[in-house]
């Protein structure tokens, strides 16, 4: 990696994490924030956040494209000034109409910057450093986001809302950061005739054909649905609900479970990293599984256990520390295997459709957690995710049989994606002999 391509990588993991800073002043108070500060009622608090979800789902589809051709510098600064506005529109509507459009602009703007950050991240880094950039880029993002929350839990006061309009205004400035630190930065691009190999296969359709095409990609999206539905989509609905309900904790013993998954991310990244860096990428995401098949047994047992109210309260908040070990684990596994993977020409287009299934799962978990829950089967609901745990395991291992070398084990090899190189004026001359 360059001096040049690190200075860069430093600058978008910088904007990055201001970015997160300033969302973590609003993600815990929006609910609060619509229903009770604006008198909205939970109904439209709750078509609101169902709005971040729908938003992002109707753009993800088109930003792959729009990233490999025009660039992710470009995409990104549009998505960050229209998440701004989003968020400003928040903190200033009044009305059911405008908090639902403005959430649909924020939820966009997020929805969209997330790939081209990481196609930024790929540009700027090649396969030996890969793993590293993204897993500090996920522990900058959860940094950013508690030391957020915990800031913006000090300013908000239910009685006072032009104090939640100030946490508005925060995180849009925040973003507006973002999109001037990443328009500022010397992002490297992609060849010419890689660009021209994008315009061709948009013209034929092949973008999605392609990536449908590719084996190991698909097995990947897959193995990033269960993933993101048996953690992220069950934290704030299914998991919350069995804790409060079956295993009978407090709210605030719940915040702590919460810190606690936090703490062992921020705490255990970079060690985790050590470990995994030189792994296989298939058996540290089978590995995975097996750690989040103990973390939801662990929940399972909190349920059960008779007499002791301080064990089930214990096995709780180490089911979600174990999540946080499973997060720190795929932080510099998955997204540079997505990377990897991809064609010189479709690396925004992996990506993008990589967070579409994220988005997918984050939808559909807590539909489904809340279906289950509704009907008091949480029983079911445990086996249902230890076996989705399982199934992490078996498929990555499968996937294993699909990656080269290079993809499941890069410090082999040395591939570079998507790097710009200018040819010296002696080898355009060779070359025009």
């Amino acid at each position: 990696m360059t001096t040049a391509m690190g200075a860069a990588l430093r600058r978008i993991q910088l904007g990055n994490a201001l970015s997160a800073f300033g969302n973590g002043f609003t993600v815990p108070f929006t609910f609060v924030y619509v229903s009770q500060v604006r008198g909205l009622g939970a109904g439209t608090a709750g078509a609101v956040l169902a709005m971040f979800a729908v938003a992002a789902l109707l753009v993800l589809p088109f930003t792959g494209r729009a990233i490999d051709r025009r660039g992710p510098v470009p995409v990104a600064v549009a998505s960050t000034v229209l998440a701004a506005s989003g968020s400003l529109g928040l903190g200033l509507s009044g009305s059911e109409a405008g908090v639902i459009a403005a959430a649909g602009a924020l939820g966009a703007g997020i929805a969209v910057v997330q790939p081209a950050l990481a196609t930024m991240i790929v540009w700027c880094s090649t396969a030996a450093t890969r793993s590293r950039a993204f897993a500090v880029q996920f522990f900058l993002n959860n940094l950013g986001l508690g030391v957020g929350g915990l800031i913006g839990g000090l300013i908000v006061d239910t009685a006072h809302p032009g104090s939640f309009i100030r946490l508005f205004a925060i995180e849009a400035a925040m973003f507006l950061v973002l999109g001037a630190v990443v328009a500022t930065a010397r992002v490297p691009g992609v060849s010419r005739a890689a660009v021209a190999r994008s315009g061709a296969a948009k013209a034929t359709g092949g973008g999605w054909r392609t990536l449908l095409r590719d084996r190991a990609m698909v097995m990947v999206c897959v193995l990033g649905f269960v993933m993101f539905f048996a953690c992220y989509g069950q934290f704030e609905s299914g998991l919350s609900a069995f804790a409060v309900e079956v295993t009978h904790i407090s709210p605030a013993t719940l915040g702590a479970a919460l810190a606690a998954n936090t703490a062992v991310i921020v705490v255990a990244q970079f060690v985790v990293l050590r470990l995994v860096e030189y792994r296989r990428r298939s058996r540290v995401i089978a590995a995975v599984g097996l750690v989040w098949t103990v973390a939801w047994l662990a929940a399972g047992a909190s349920g059960v256990v008779q007499g002791s109210h301080a064990m089930a309260v214990a096995a709780i908040i180490s089911t979600y520390a174990l999540f946080g070990l499973g997060e720190a684990m795929l932080a510099p596994t998955v997204n540079p295997l997505v990377a990897d993977l991809a064609p010189e020409r479709m690396v925004g287009q992996y990506n993008a459709a990589f967070a579409l299934v994220k988005q997918l799962a984050l939808a559909l978990g807590p539909a489904v957690a809340g279906v289950i829950a509704a009907a008091g089967a949480y029983e079911a609901y445990i086996v249902m995710l230890v076996l989705c745990s399982l199934a992490i395991s078996v498929t990555a291992l499968r996937m294993a049989r699909r990656l080269t070398p290079a993809q499941d084990a890069p410090w082999h090899g040395s591939r570079v994606v998507a790097q710009v190189v200018h040819p010296e004026p002696a080898a355009q001359a060779e070359a025009g002999c």
